[in-house]
């Protein structure tokens, strides 16, 4: 009998972290990791004058970079920009402070490579929010130009499948779950601290990071620009997954890149077909 009950609740386990796991980001599929996405990684690369800092992408929990640039980065490639993708954290899963000295790593590695003084970094999710902490304690505020966050857990979720998932195999779903002891310091005064400019993107259909304002950050608008994909596009249904893959999101990653500040407020891009 206590092997049946033992049996019955490994299955009970495994099947609610899988659930966790899907919903706070989905699982990587299998033979992805370390396979850089198609456009990213080529360490002779040289930055032009008219895109100037490598572009690092930086993906979210549970993803491979494969997987989860597999529509921007050679996007951003066929624009012009150096890119460059990596693995970190234990599929992202280990607490976030470690793997943002792991991203402080490879960007001096990028720049060291390219010859440029700062890199642009575009993170989904997790990979949003992140490279603030680089930013703000490891030294990356004199290196990083643009932040750019594609639903970034800036503030944390309410959704309790964070603390599910960190209680079994995710320390850095504890982290990015609302009111952390890691967030109240990331997010203490400053919060966006002066060197990069700052762009949040976020849509209302976000599944993962909830409320969808959390991705949100506070800061003066001349570095720090929030937009809701639904402002400029009433009929966009983007989610949390398929936002690194939308065509509206890299029109406002495109925007944020190419301009001296953050994505333009006023931006207009074309709604059709862009979720």
């Amino acid at each position: 009998m206590r092997a049946r009950r033992t049996g019955r609740t490994v299955r009970l386990l495994a099947t609610t972290v899988m659930a966790a796991l899907c919903a706070f980001g989905l699982t990587a599929p299998a033979g992805a990791a370390d396979t850089p996405p198609p456009g990213a990684n080529d360490w002779s690369c040289k930055p032009d004058s008219a895109h100037p800092q490598p572009v690092v992408l930086v993906n979210g929990t549970f993803k491979t970079s494969y997987e989860n640039w597999l529509t921007l980065s050679p996007a951003l490639a066929d624009a012009g920009y150096c890119v460059f993708s990596f693995e970190y954290g234990g599929l992202e899963t280990a607490p976030v402070a470690d793997s943002a000295a792991e991203l402080r790593d490879f960007v001096n590695a990028v720049l060291g490579a390219t010859g440029a003084k700062r890199a642009d970094i575009v993170g989904h999710s997790q990979g949003g929010m992140m490279p603030r902490y680089y930013v703000k304690f490891l030294g990356g505020a004199t290196k990083v130009d643009d932040l750019v966050g594609i639903v970034p857990s800036n503030h944390g979720t309410t959704n309790p499948l964070a603390l599910v998932a960190g209680a079994t195999v995710c320390p850095s779903c504890v982290d990015q779950t609302a009111g952390s002891d890691f967030l109240q310091k990331l997010n203490a005064d400053p919060e966006t601290p002066v060197g990069p400019d700052y762009t949040a993107i976020a849509t209302r259909y976000d599944e993962v990071v909830l409320p969808y304002t959390s991705s949100f950050l506070d800061g003066p608008d001349s570095y720090v620009t929030n937009v809701l994909l639904q402002d400029r596009c009433p009929l966009d249904t983007t989610e949390h997954d398929q936002a690194p893959k939308s065509l509206l999101v890299k029109q406002w990653v495109l925007d944020a890149l190419k301009r001296n500040g953050p994505a333009d407020p006023a931006f207009g891009p074309r709604c059709v077909g862009s979720a």
